[in-house]
């Protein structure tokens, strides 16, 4: 008989936010042979488990679903559909947490989530602190902005700006488009190195870069054009962040466009890393062109 393995597609925090934070998140999985052949068309029962702190953690949550694979060998369940009342005591911001999957009784291991669900970990800083000070959450406003990250239990973060600073056209990332700035605007965590890097090598004014260096919104001084990864973790609040920005009655605040969008990550003398808001993925792409801004700070 063939070993049945799994092979994980993705975990999809996929967090529909309304009057208050929901209960779930959808987990995807391909499975598959041990020769790679994918089996389809199958009805398998899914026991999912959530363990605390390490993948041999303690066990916060259990719950089975009845699924089928699809003509891919594709299956879907929303973890916290069956077991509502246990999911929502998890305290998601006691992590790491790790999934271990079991289907029709094998094992097939524990994989980390790498993300932590933003809109369940919001509600667990607000529980937690009242909305007090110190207690940060996504969706928030403050510090000039709207937070869009969080971790050490809402203590610190990422802010993004109100509105994209490009004037709704667009603009190129800096007025030098072809001498590499080199491994000083390179990082792709360190968006506020990176712009100091930009506009060291070029201030005029009006490009990505700058706009964010001298953006003023808020009283808050600090703001940068975004690093690659701080890019792609406000893509990932893009949901939460437009509801708010776009129902707030404010014509001067904005969600964030189906549209591309500059990153301070330089890849190559005349090339840097942007993140599609639309598709949800990153590619690098010439400077002389011209891309959505939006400011990001720390707290």
């Amino acid at each position: 008989m063939k070993k049945i393995i799994l092979t994980l597609a993705s975990v999809i925090f996929s967090i529909l936010i309304f009057a208050q934070a929901p209960q779930s998140f959808k987990y995807q999985a391909v499975y598959r042979d041990n020769t790679g052949e994918i089996i389809t068309d199958q009805s398998i029962s899914v026991q999912i488990k959530l363990l605390q702190g390490s993948a041999t953690g303690t066990e916060v949550f259990t719950e089975t679903h009845n699924a089928s694979t699809n003509a891919f060998g594709l299956f879907n369940i929303e973890i916290g559909s069956v077991n509502p009342t246990d999911f929502a005591s998890i305290d998601w911001a006691s992590g790491p947490y790790y999934v271990n999957t079991i289907i029709n009784g094998t094992d097939f291991g524990t994989s980390q989530l790498l993300s932590v669900p933003y809109a369940l970990h919001a509600k667990t800083a607000e529980t937690v602190t009242g909305g007090s000070a110190g207690g940060h959450y996504v969706g928030e406003l403050y510090g000039g902005g709207i937070v869009y990250y969080v971790y050490d239990n809402g203590q610190h973060g990422l802010i993004a700006s109100l509105d994209d600073l490009d004037g709704g056209s667009g603009v190129a990332w800096s007025a030098t488009n072809n001498v590499e700035i080199g491994a000083t605007a390179q990082s792709f965590y360190d968006g506020a190195s990176n712009t100091a890097a930009i506009v060291a090598q070029d201030a005029t004014s009006g490009y990505a870069a700058t706009l964010c260096n001298s953006y003023s919104g808020g009283g808050q001084t600090d703001w940068y054009l975004p690093a690659s990864w701080e890019l792609n973790l406000l893509y990932n609040s893009a949901f939460l962040i437009n509801k708010i920005l776009e129902n707030d009655g404010n014509t001067s605040t904005n969600g964030l466009g189906h549209l591309i969008y500059w990153s301070s990550t330089e890849t190559a003398n005349t090339t840097v890393w942007l993140c599609n808001f639309f598709y949800g993925n990153a590619s690098n792409l010439n400077k002389i062109n011209t891309y959505r801004v939006r400011a990001v700070r720390v707290f």
